[in-house]
């Protein structure tokens, strides 16, 4: 079979399929680049990875793509499912018999709950599809694969599980199929470097955080990683292919977990001269950020999470306050700049600690933020937790936009007025005069700072305006 691996167009800007972590609009332009797709698109040479939201393709045109395939994998997430099974719908409907497949943690998660709201849907993925996916495609027949749930004579049928990949280094790599499927100048997040390119040396956490998605529903609670050897050979081959990249990211959702092979992989990229970046916890050591920044490591992506300890306590996060102050100072000592992450409605949460967590951001006063509302995803202990307490509103995870709502009710605060925080909390940030005359001082001397500066503004302002409008979902 011809297989098509689709990230499907979706509304504007919204960054949520095939390897991103925010399955919303963002504030402004952000796409990832669809990783887990690329796995089994390597192994089949007759495939192709379309991410239609950041190549700006519509519906139209991805049928009219599509057309062309025999097999279309949909990778889809709890928000975007029913759109995303329309576009299926309109798929099928232009090349009848051509077999639909969606993958991703709602479905590893809902297999059988999504086949049967679904209807245009032939079979799902439990958990990581690469082999799964190539199985069916080299035309195994559906009983013998391991790890899918598919339709059968009117009711479902639930294959074995699969086991989680442990050789990774066997799979392809992801940036060979970039280079064959994607334009990389397509993808851009606003704290890294553009041109980057992002993949992951590892899969999995072992974390125990109760609102975090993918470890829970898809990637498992242990760190898998590839070889020091793999990694470094992705690094040369990006730039041998991409001579106008600024700057990689190491996606893993954890990349020091492992604090030896992360100062390992270090040394050996230093002599390549490439910026990069990674994910990382606040409990990375000082001589590991040492070793990172020494080899060329200009930013870190650090969840804080929120400026209250008994929060950090009830999400289970392992952190706590004063080793984010540490961190934060051991980054600045070092000249690493932090992209800090922060989420509003956690459980415990109250006015009273928004604000704390409000004048934690500032006092760690990093690069750049990014503040989310708590999302209940299925499969998570954290959606459990809300189920059981009656805390979740019947209310759709993102707005009629793509902007994500807040179903949330706490004793004491309202959904509403957690989703108004967010706005609060970038602005008491970004409006700072200290922030305010960092941001102008970098814009005097740089041309290009000065344009990305207003179009991000620009499109932060756009942001605010439609959150408004989207308020009443809350």
């Amino acid at each position: 079979m011809k297989v098509l691996f689709l990230n499907p167009p979706s509304f504007e800007d919204f960054d949520g399929g095939a390897g991103s972590r925010y399955q919303a609009t963002r504030e402004v332009r952000s796409f990832w680049y669809p990783t887990w797709l690329a796995y089994p698109a390597g192994m089949l040479p007759d495939s192709r990875v379309l991410d239609s939201p950041a190549s700006g393709i519509d519906v139209a045109g991805t049928v009219e793509i599509a057309k062309a395939y025999d097999l279309v994998v949909l990778y889809t997430s709890t928000p975007s499912l029913m759109n995303d099974t329309a576009i299926a719908a309109k798929i099928k409907e232009a090349k009848p018999g051509m077999l639909a497949c969606f993958v991703g943690p709602h479905v590893s998660i809902l297999p059988g709950e999504t086949l049967d709201v679904c209807k245009p849907i032939d079979f799902v993925v439990r958990g990581e599809f690469d082999y799964a996916v190539v199985e069916v495609a080299n035309g195994k027949p559906m009983a013998e694969v391991a790890g899918i749930s598919y339709r059968k004579d009117g009711r479902v049928v639930h294959n074995p599980d699969r086991p989680l990949i442990h050789d990774l280094d066997a799979l392809p790599l992801a940036t060979e199929v970039y280079k064959r499927d994607l334009n990389h100048r397509e993808y851009e997040i606003p704290w890294l470097q553009y041109p980057y390119v992002s993949f992951y040396t590892g899969r999995g956490c072992s974390s125990k955080c109760i609102y975090c998605l993918w470890p829970q529903t898809y990637s498992g609670n242990s760190y898998r990683t590839r070889s020091v050897e793999s990694v470094v050979e992705e690094v040369k081959l990006i730039l041998k292919y991409y001579p106008d990249i600024k700057e990689i990211f190491f996606d893993d959702d954890n990349f020091t977990e492992d604090q030896g092979r992360a100062i390992e992989i270090s040394k050996r990229i230093a002599p390549l001269g490439i910026s990069w970046g990674c994910n990382a916890k606040v409990s990375v050591k000082y001589d590991t950020l040492k070793a990172m920044r020494e080899a060329g490591m200009r930013v870190i992506m650090v969840g804080y999470e929120t400026g209250d300890q008994n929060i950090l306590n009830n999400v289970r996060k392992g952190t706590t306050i004063e080793q984010a102050r540490v961190f934060t100072k051991n980054c600045k000592d070092l000249g690493i700049l932090v992209h800090g992450a922060f989420v509003l409605g956690l459980p415990g949460e109250t006015r009273e600690s928004i604000e704390r967590s409000i004048r934690f951001a500032c006092e760690m006063d990093p690069e750049t933020i990014q503040v989310s509302l708590a999302s209940p995803y299925p499969g998570t202990k954290f959606y459990e937790l809300c189920v059981a307490e009656g805390f979740i509103n019947p209310t759709s995870l993102v707005s009629e936009t793509g902007y994500q709502s807040c179903v949330l009710n706490y004793p004491g605060i309202s959904s509403a007025e957690i989703f108004m925080a967010v706005e609060r909390f970038y602005k008491k940030f970004y409006y700072r005069p200290s922030y305010v005359y960092k941001v102008l001082r970098k814009a005097a001397f740089d041309s290009e700072e000065r344009k990305r500066i207003y179009r991000e503004a620009k499109e932060f302002y756009g942001f605010i305006a439609k959150r408004r409008e989207a308020l009443k979902g809350c």
